[in-house]
This record gives structure tokens, sequence and C-alpha cells, in this order.
């Protein structure tokens, strides 16, 4: 029988930036190898024959996850984890061998093509179509999440379909390999349109994430759009974080459960309980919104046109596609014991797809990272360090009461470095994507940082340009308004409380204006680095809070004109705007 031949990456002692060819044996274990049915970063999917002639597919992992035993440890854990998941709703872990020198994953043939080849060719889904396909979700989620785990990728991609009936597939096993591929910057790779707010920020991943991805799942399968639209990774990414996605196109009996499950707060989404029920209400054609409570019913998404992608997207291109699902630990559930890690897993159920039926292949389960299952995830369920940044907000706003230049010319510094850092991360994480580790990501990495570093200037700039430009603005006619209406006889907008004030509205506009993803990103990224959580984290936040306070105190209650340090103490921003005054 002869071997059969295919394309690795080198080792991480070799040269990765070129394929090798790596020759397989026509058989690993009891499976017969077959046709190459795809491959990704991670390893290459074959058709295989195993016992009883059952059809199934491999995927042989590739060199860099076979050589590092850390990683071939956490999947032999995760993958006995994984085999517990018993629901017809799921494709199943069948087998798998992780000790051999070609350690691979069998996986179940899912006989149907996928949701959105599905909508694509038959259009969007109504009726009892629709409601089928939200309780097979339903369904299946609350199967995964019941071993203590979240699935973080539900998508249409990730769903089969098997006439009406929906399966969940594909826990892929990035993980294992390269914790910097999801984790530098709080990233991770998937379609843009279906990762959840707190995974596109790298914070707190809980159950409500696979809710959210169940919501824009449903939506799609609704309207034939996606919710969040097409257009480079960045647009929708931001369209994902700040909540403004279309619905138009779906019932609109429907849509308010869907808008709420889709709020980019998780506090604010439906728990499963809720979501069920609105989703049987709607079955017997009833009110979905007497199962929200009232606040959640407030709109709180902007609506964005679901127009085509953008010019500058060439949808035609091929891309390799990625790994999928990176599944992370439920972070509220309890602690279950050891989990047994037999070197093979097998399923009692020997079924195979129908006769004549188009197969299409699971793909392999994914890993988290070190933390133990029933724990969280160490990087995905990072703080996302809001009450220390809200600290340094008050420590910006005492200063700008007082030398507001300076006050800004540190925001403005603190813009570059954490833009650069994100931005530099970013290019790290999605090249490792792309190709695995390899020997020249440091230098490429150094040989990219002045690109990034002017993007994060000029980024910056024009951040800044547009926050303090409306800050100075708010200063003049807030001190206008208070003196004409003789609230504050005599205001004027150098007074230290009106400078901080209106500083403290520029800083927001900058964190949430142009740019702002990496500067928000990259904050959480450079504190999380710099700042570790506990003591260090504590005394930061105290010194920025009681600096910040005793500043703007001491301003409101001198009432004196604030420094312009460095500029010298002839200078006068009036000079600059004459027409003004």
């Amino acid at each position: 029988m002869e071997p059969v031949t295919t394309e690795l990456p080198r080792t991480p002692g070799g040269d990765q930036t070129r394929p090798v060819p790596v020759v397989l044996p026509r058989r690993l274990g009891d499976y017969e190898l077959g046709e190459r049915l795809g491959e990704g970063g991670m390893g290459v999917v074959w058709r295989a024959t195993g016992p009883r002639d059952r059809d199934v597919a491999i995927k042989v992992l590739r060199e860099h996850i076979a050589h590092d035993e850390q990683a071939r440890t956490r999947l032999r854990r995760e993958v006995s984890t994984l085999a517990r998941v018993h629901h017809p709703r799921v494709a199943a872990v069948i087998d798998a061998d992780v000790d051999g020198p070609a350690p691979y994953i069998v996986t179940e043939y899912v006989p149907g093509p996928p949701l959105d080849q599905v909508v694509d060719e038959r259009g969007p889904l109504g009726g009892e179509a629709l409601l089928r396909l939200g309780r097979g979700l339903g369904q299946a989620l609350r199967a995964i999440h019941s071993v203590g785990i979240v699935h973080r990728d539900l998508k249409p991609g990730n769903v089969l379909m098997v006439g009406d009936d929906p399966v969940v597939i594909d826990f892929g096993i990035a993980q294992v390999a390269d914790d910097a591929r999801l984790t530098m910057t709080g990233m991770v790779m998937g379609t843009p349109g279906y990762l959840s707010p707190e995974v596109v920020e790298g914070g707190e991943v809980s159950e409500a994430t696979d809710w959210w991805g169940w919501a824009a799942t449903i939506a799609y399968a609704a309207s034939g759009r996606p919710p969040f639209g097409r257009g480079p990774l960045t647009v929708v990414l931001d369209r994902v974080l700040r909540g403004r996605l279309s619905l138009e196109g779906v019932d609109p009996q429907l849509a308010p459960l869907l808008r709420a499950a889709l709020d980019p707060d998780p506090l604010r989404r439906p728990t499963e309980a809720q979501v069920l029920d609105g989703l049987e209400r709607y079955a017997r054609r009833e009110d979905v919104t007497g199962a929200l409570p009232t606040w959640m019913l407030e709109p709180a998404t902007e609506q964005v046109p679901s127009s085509a992608p953008a010019a500058d997207v060439d949808v035609t291109r091929v891309h390799r596609a990625p790994e999928r699902t990176r599944v992370a630990p439920v972070r509220s559930q309890p602690h279950r014991g050891p989990i047994p890690t037999p070197p093979v897993v097998r399923r009692a159920e020997e079924s195979g797809p129908p006769a004549g039926a188009t197969a299409y292949p699971l793909q392999p389960v994914g890993v988290p990272g070190p933390g133990e299952r029933g724990g969280p995830d160490p990087r995905l369920g990072r703080s996302s360090r809001t009450g220390t940044l809200l600290a340094m907000l008050v420590g910006f706003v005492g200063l700008a009461a007082t030398a507001p230049l300076a006050a800004w010319g540190l925001f403005a510094g603190w813009g570059v470095v954490v833009r650069t850092v994100d931005r530099s991360l970013t290019s790290l994480v999605l090249r490792r994507h792309e190709a695995g580790r390899r020997r020249s990501d440091v230098p490429v990495l150094v040989v990219t940082s002045p690109w990034h570093l002017v993007w994060a200037v000029l980024a910056t700039a024009l951040s800044l340009l547009l926050a303090a430009g409306l800050a100075a603005i708010m200063a003049v006619v807030g001190a206008g308004v208070l003196s004409s209406t003789q609230v504050v006889p005599g205001m004027a907008a150098d007074h230290p409380v009106v400078v901080g004030l209106s500083s403290a509205v520029g800083a927001a506009i900058a964190w949430w204006g142009l740019a702002s993803t990496s500067l928000r990103r990259g904050s959480r990224t450079v504190l999380r680095g710099v700042v570790p959580r506990g003591a260090p984290t504590l005394i930061v936040g105290t010194l920025c809070l009681v600096g910040g306070g005793l500043l703007l105190g001491w301003g409101a209650l001198e009432g004196g004109p604030v420094s312009w340090w460095p500029l010298g103490p002839d200078f006068d921003p009036r000079d600059l705007v004459p027409n003004l005054y």
C-alpha cells in the first residue's frame, strides 16, 4: 500500500517559512486513509475508512503540535472531556490517538451541507424551519454547556443541516499548539461577524457568549444576511463591539429576542431560559417580549445597512480556511473532579451517513489552554481592567484641571504606545494563524514595528484632533453659558473645573471615536502586561484616584486659571482663536 504524501510545516527548530513534504502511512491505527479533504493551520483532514467500513474524517496534526509535549498533554485531557458530549444535535468525537508519532483525531461525518450554503441556495428560513433550527441549536448548546465547556464560535459555517435539523460541529484545536495566536491581543480568529464582543476584546467568556452566537446565527438564517454586515475585518468587529446590527428581513415578532441576545454587554443579554422561553412564545405566535425583562427591550443597538462587501474587499478571493472553534471552559461551572485520560476515546454508536448522502467532515475538538477544566481560561477569562482604566481617567481629569497640555500630552503618548503594541501583536497573531510559529516571526515584527508606530501616531493624532477640539469647544461654550446665565458669574473657559470636565468628555470621545478599538484593546493589553493583578493594580488605581481627586479639588478651590506648562506662563490659548471672544 502506497504512503500518503502531504506538506506540513517544519518543526520549531527548522525553517518554517516553506512547507516540506511529509510521508504518512496509508493506515493510522484502525483507519485507512483515502483522499485529502482539506487542511488548515493546525492539521490536514483526510477521508478514511474505519472498522465496519465506516466512513470517518481524520485530522492529522501538524508537526509543530506533534513535537510539543505540553500540547499533547492538553489534547489528551480535553479529548476525553469533549467526548462526553452525546446529543443528536452535536457531532461526536469518535476516536483519537495523541501518543503516536502522528497524533490524530477521528470525527464523524455529518451528512448535510452547512447552514450558510442552504440559505444561499434556498433563501432565508422561515416558519417551522426557523423554529426547528432555533430549537436544535438551543438543544446543542445545552448539551455542550452541560459538560462545562463553551463552543465560543457558533456560526452558520459550523452548523450542518441534516434535512431540517441542525448539527453543531467544529471544535477546533488551535489552542493546543500556540497560545500566542489567540491571546496576545485578546483577539480570536474566526468569522468576525459571529464573534461575540467579549471574545473580540479578550473579556470574560461564558455561556452567554454562545447564546450571542445563537442569536447571530438565527438572524442570518432568517434574513440571509450577516447581522453585522460585511466589509473589512476591523469595520465588522467595530460594529460588533458597538452593537450596530441590522435585523432587516427578520420577522418583527422575533426581532426583539434577537436584538436583546445580541447586546454588546453580556450582563444585559437574556439567560438561556429566557431565550428558549422567547423562542417557544414565538412558536405559539405569542409576543416574545413577555419572556424578557422590560429593560432588555430598550433599543440599545444602532441599525446598520446590510450592504454588499466594501469595495476594497475582494469577495471572490480564496483564503485558507482558518481553524474554527476554540473551546473555553464555562466560568460558572463547578469543578467536577479529575477527568480520565484514556489514550483512545470511542463512542459506542457506529453509524455513518445514509447511502448516497454527501458527507461533510467534522472538524476535531478544540482544547483550552493551560487552565484546568472547570476554571476560566487564563487567556480568555482575563479581566478587562475597567476599574483601573476608570481610575486612570480620574487621574487624567485631575491633571487636566491644573495642567491640560501636560495631561493631553500624556494621553497622546499613551495612545501611541498602546496602539503600536496592539497593531504589532495583532499582526503577529494573524501571521501565526496563517502559517504557524516561524523563526522569522520576531525579525518580521521588528522590521514592521516602524510602520506600526507611524500608523499609531497618525491614528492618535486624528483621534485627539477631534477629541481635544470638541473638548475646547465645550469649554468655551460651557463657560459662556454658565457666565451668561449667572449660574457661575465670571466663569472663564480656562477655569480648572471647566477644563477638567471638558477634558473628561474629550477623553470619552477619544475612547469611543476614531481608531478607538485599537486604543481600548491595546490599553487593556498593556495594563495586563505592566500592572499585575493584586497589590500592583490596587496601588496604581489608588494613586490615580487620590491624585486626580486632589488635583481637581485644589483647582476648584483655587479657581484661578490653569497652567499651560510646558509652553510657559505667557501662553494663552484664547490668543489662537480671538474671534471666539
